[in-house]
């Protein structure tokens, strides 16, 4: 074989097909494997002259010979002699992470070994990393609660949904069932509303806490009655066990919802 940068390879079915790799400041690059030799060539010979060239990302043609990935990498190693495998480029103070051409993530520097080591993929609208063997949900990294609805439990202050910077989340609703709710006079207050067969309204409580310990007694309740119901309870972690006992205790639920116990219970 004659072509540089390009080695053949065996499948474990007999099959032949052909590696490409580029050596660039003392790093070994693999730049992807090709049916033909011919392909893995031209691959090596495009990943040459873009390390030499002021190409950008927004330069990239599906003709190349490489793919939007392996592109990527080339030009950040290129740019900021950091060689990442991951789709990443590095900028001043964030960094980008290239899902595809379109879906163009934006994340802090501390967040960049995690994502230098873990790959994102995407499923329907889905974000997902495997991590350990897991698929882990990208929102959860950043307190975004799975059951979570965008503009209203968690919003992204610039309007920008693929920028994770953690600046620029806030997080509106941080408990299961738990709405906040401001008024024009400033006054604030969280409502809770749990699902059994539609909506009920738990209460209305004048701190977070308090909201995310009425659903969680609200659960309580609901279970005894349909315990084949499945309920994720919030984790209330700013509250010693004896508050979060004492509260639980004293706070008040809907009577519809302590009604529904009391109508199953044998009457005495």
């Amino acid at each position: 074989m004659n072509t540089a940068g390009v080695f053949e390879a065996v499948k474990k079915n007999g099959d032949k097909y052909y590696r490409a790799s580029l050596t660039s400041r003392n790093k070994h690059i693999s730049l992807g494997s090709y049916d033909t030799e011919e392909l893995a060539g031209r691959a090596y010979s495009y990943a040459r002259s873009l390390i030499k060239s002021t190409k950008t990302i927004d330069d990239y043609d599906e003709g190349c010979g490489l793919d939007f990935e392996k592109y990527v990498v080339l030009v950040n190693f290129r740019d900021n002699r950091v060689y990442i495998r991951n789709p990443i480029y590095l900028q001043k103070h964030f960094f980008f992470y290239y899902l595809d051409r379109e879906h163009v993530f934006k994340f802090d520097f501390e967040d960049l070994f995690y994502y230098s080591e873990h790959k994102i993929s995407r499923r329907g609208n889905h974000l997902f990393v495997a991590d350990y063997g897991m698929q882990v949900n990208l929102h959860s990294r950043y307190g975004i609660k799975k059951h979570a609805v965008l503009n209203r439990d968690y919003r992204f202050i610039n309007n920008d949904r693929y920028d994770y910077r953690y600046e620029n989340i806030e997080i509106i609703n941080r408990y299961h069932g738990v709405r906040k709710r401001t008024y024009k006079t400033g006054r604030v207050i969280y409502k809770v509303v749990i699902l059994i067969n539609g909506n009920y309204t738990v209460g209305s409580y004048p701190s977070e806490e308090m909201a995310a310990i009425a659903y969680n007694k609200a659960v309580d309740v609901v279970k005894r009655v349909y315990p084949e119901k499945t309920y994720e309870q919030n984790y209330v972690d700013t509250l010693s066990p004896s508050v979060y006992a004492d509260m639980y205790t004293g706070i008040e639920i809907s009577e519809k919802i302590t009604s529904l116990v009391k109508a199953t219970s044998p009457s005495t």
